[in-house]
């Protein structure tokens, strides 16, 4: 029996501090924005055959098929209203006020103009 040596390389404890307070300072992108990047890279995947459907998307990802589909739901959104997803705010702590269900559910409806509509009574909301 041979044995296998596994090395790790641990970085110093004040660095990991540094890049944390780094990252609360500046804050981080909206959870929604990362998700609607993760739906653009999943259908970047398929597009250029790395994946062959969302089944191999989701084994590849360790999620389900269901989340997978809830994900790659967001590319139904208007492309304007994508812009301005991926583009919203860093937020410094706590949760932006936009959710994903609720750009599911602006997302499910058919012409552009819809979601346009309940995109801007959404921010409005949010901006109150």
């Amino acid at each position: 029996m041979s044995e296998h040596a596994i090395q790790f390389q641990l970085r110093p404890r004040h660095a990991a501090q540094d890049r944390t307070a780094s990252v609360v300072a500046r804050g981080r992108p909206p959870r929604v924005a990362e998700v609607l990047a993760l739906a653009i890279g999943f259908d970047d995947l398929l597009r250029r055959h790395l994946a062959k459907d969302q089944t191999d998307l989701a084994r590849l990802g360790c999620i389900s098929k269901e989340r997978i589909s809830q994900i790659m739901r967001l590319l139904w959104l208007a492309p304007d209203i994508q812009q301005e997803i991926l583009t919203l705010p860093l937020t410094a702590c706590g949760r932006h006020p936009v959710g994903e269900v609720a750009l599911r559910q602006i997302a499910s409806r058919m012409l552009w103009a819809e979601q346009r509509e309940a995109w801007a009574k959404l921010s409005l909301q949010q901006a109150e």
